[in-house]
């Protein structure tokens, strides 16, 4: 992204959310009541504006992706919370989410990572909507080409000892892969019970020739935006990166799992498509992350 510029990415992801909201059927995957305030009357047109899922399905195919993902990132949370004594909740890149105003969990703090212009525009946006966040929340402008992320979460009053879920969602095919690495050392020094929610791409030549083509028209559109596509990965090479960092794949679900969770039944259009999008749920291998702190 541009130094002196926030995300456009995290705009689109925010307008996707908010259109889900307005656009499709009860049951909502993603019930989000600040999801439309958020973006103010400056993006309301635009929002009236989401394509017909008919004339548009894969526009609502990555619509789709987006509240699923988050929706399966919130559960881990609640599962965490419930089941592994879960006290914080990391949302890396977090864009324009709104969890830390609606989070509903006493004991939980909820820290907000992004790059500093793009988080100093979204507390302008929080202010013009009359959204103020509540004191669980924390938000900490890193800039990863020049922070250090463990240092600046720290700083932040971020314990690295206590069972944490992380939300990286919409963010790892953008990165290096050194810069995925750094970031995953970083999570694999937490406490036993952390997990990491995070979506990743398939590459090109894994993908049927359809797919190849709307990968490719995605990836021109992002490049322009200046943020382009970098980062790819099978299953199998997934778990095998995570293996060498500290981390097990508890779930690395395709399409047809997400699907059979979150939208089977529907009839309002709201589907997804194809195989390039995954979402894997990450946790700890207990020794190496004691390794990591010792």
């Amino acid at each position: 992204m541009h130094e002196v510029n926030p995300s456009r990415t995290a705009l689109r992801v925010a307008l996707r959310r908010a259109a889900h909201q307005v656009h499709d059927a009860r049951p909502l995957v993603l019930d989000d009541p600040l999801a439309v305030r958020i973006l103010g009357k400056q993006f309301q047109e635009e929002l009236k504006r989401t394509p017909d899922k008919v004339k548009r399905p894969f526009s609502a195919a990555l619509r789709a992706f987006v509240v699923v993902r988050a929706r399966l990132a919130e559960d881990t949370l609640f599962a965490g919370v419930r089941d592994a004594g879960v006290r914080q909740y990391l949302v890396l890149g977090a864009g324009l989410d709104t969890f830390a105003s609606r989070n509903p969990y006493a004991g939980v703090q909820v820290f907000e990572v992004d790059h500093p212009a793009t988080q100093a525009r979204k507390m302008e946006m929080l202010a013009c909507a009359g959204i103020v966040p509540p004191e669980s929340s924390h938000f900490v402008a890193v800039d990863f080409e020049q922070d250090s992320l463990r240092t600046k979460l720290l700083a932040a009053g971020f314990d690295e000892r206590l069972p944490t879920v992380t939300a990286w969602l919409g963010v790892v095919p953008y990165l290096t892969a050194e810069a995925f690495r750094a970031t995953m050392r970083v999570l694999a020094r937490f406490a036993p019970g952390s997990e990491v929610v995070f979506d990743y791409s398939q590459p090109r030549e894994a993908l049927p020739p359809v797919e190849q083509m709307m990968l490719d028209s995605l990836s021109a559109r992002v490049a322009l935006a200046g943020e382009p596509f970098q980062l790819f990965f099978t299953p199998e090479m997934l778990a095998e990166e995570l293996e060498e960092l500290g981390l097990r794949v508890v779930e690395d679900l395709d399409g047809e799992t997400l699907t059979a969770r979150y939208l089977a039944g529907r009839t309002d259009g709201l589907v997804l498509r194809g195989k390039a999008g995954r979402v894997c749920v990450a946790g700890l291998v207990e020794a190496a992350s004691q390794e990591v702190r010792d």
